[in-house]
């Protein structure tokens, strides 16, 4: 079994772990970076064909205050550009199309637009008593935590409107189902990314930009700064911290050896690596309660935009 000896080995090259790999290299220390998957990137994954040059089917938009990933670009000489806001969005439910504008679909009714606002004022205000680096120090932490977000909006929606797209606000932005989330957790969440309106909005929100070219070159232009450092295919089953440093074993029969580790994959994969000493309890427990929400992401292209011709204009983006 071949042993490698680093400095800091980071397991995930996702845009967090090669970020981590580069700043440490940049430092003077030596990184490795072991990847079970043959590309890098994580949940970002920019697809390349003939048909549609690059398409983007993992993480895709950037925002204001994202600022740490907007320096990666341009660093690496990665331009961005304003997603199509100038025309009409179309929401389809119960089969039927509402063309509109801005960032939520319109309410016609005028109870259901009152609900409304109430819900994502009152999600702002809410969000306000939470500190940002100890959520669990908020006045009603316990209370909240002990509450989904399903019983939240049952307890401050009126109408069946705002209910159904506060729902769809859940499922858009953490992927999981209202049900599924604690509603400490989902508030200090939205409060982190600007409040209700700026992680839902386009312009001024988290949906204003893509990268020309794919977001998946930020991690593809880290993992050519890093060379051979970065290694694919090595799946990590075993981290053992007993010694004076770490001791990590691959599926590919491989041994690394360093002082220090950074983990930078999604919770629910350390369950598929083997600690010694085992990690906490409680930290166990927790894992097992952070499932990565599921979701499908659909790309369509047509040939041309036969909608102008129909006189029914709709944001490409």
């Amino acid at each position: 079994m071949t042993t490698n000896h680093y400095d800091v080995i980071v397991i995930g090259a996702g845009i967090s772990g090669l970020s981590a790999a580069k700043l440490l290299l940049e430092s003077g220390l030596s990184p490795v970076v072991l990847e079970a998957r043959d590309r890098v990137g994580g949940r970002t994954f920019t697809v390349r064909n003939k048909e549609t040059n690059y398409v983007d089917l993992g993480g895709a938009y950037i925002g204001p205050t994202q600022n740490r990933i907007l320096r990666l670009a341009k660093e690496f000489g990665v331009e961005t550009y304003k997603v199509n806001e100038e025309e009409n969005l179309v929401h389809h439910v119960k089969g039927k199309s509402y063309a509109f504008k801005g960032p939520f679909p319109p309410m016609w009714n005028p109870l259901a637009l009152m609900d409304y606002n109430n819900l994502w004022r009152k999600m702002d205000e809410m969000g306000m008593e939470i500190p940002r680096e100890a959520p669990w120090k908020a006045p009603h932490a316990e209370e909240w935590d002990q509450m989904t977000m399903k019983q939240l909006f049952d307890k401050l929606c009126w109408t069946c409107g705002a209910r159904r797209f506060a729902t769809l606000f859940v499922n858009v932005n953490v992927t999981s189902e209202p049900h599924e989330v604690s509603a400490l957790w989902f508030l200090w969440y939205i409060k982190q990314c600007g409040g209700t309106m700026r992680i839902f909005s386009t312009s001024n929100g988290g949906q204003e930009r893509k990268f020309v070219g794919g977001s998946g070159q930020i991690s593809e232009h880290m993992a050519r700064r890093l060379g051979d450092r970065v290694k694919l295919e090595r799946a990590v089953y075993s981290i053992d911290q007993t010694g004076d440093g770490v001791v990590v074993k691959t599926l590919n029969q491989e041994t690394y050896q360093a002082k220090y580790i950074i983990i930078a994959t999604a919770p629910g994969l350390n369950l598929k690596m083997h600690f010694n000493p085992p990690l906490p309890p409680m930290r166990n427990q927790l894992i097992h309660r952070v499932p990565v929400g599921s979701v499908i992401k659909c790309m369509v292209y047509y040939k041309e935009n036969f909608w102008r011709k129909k006189k029914v204009v709709v944001s490409e983006v």
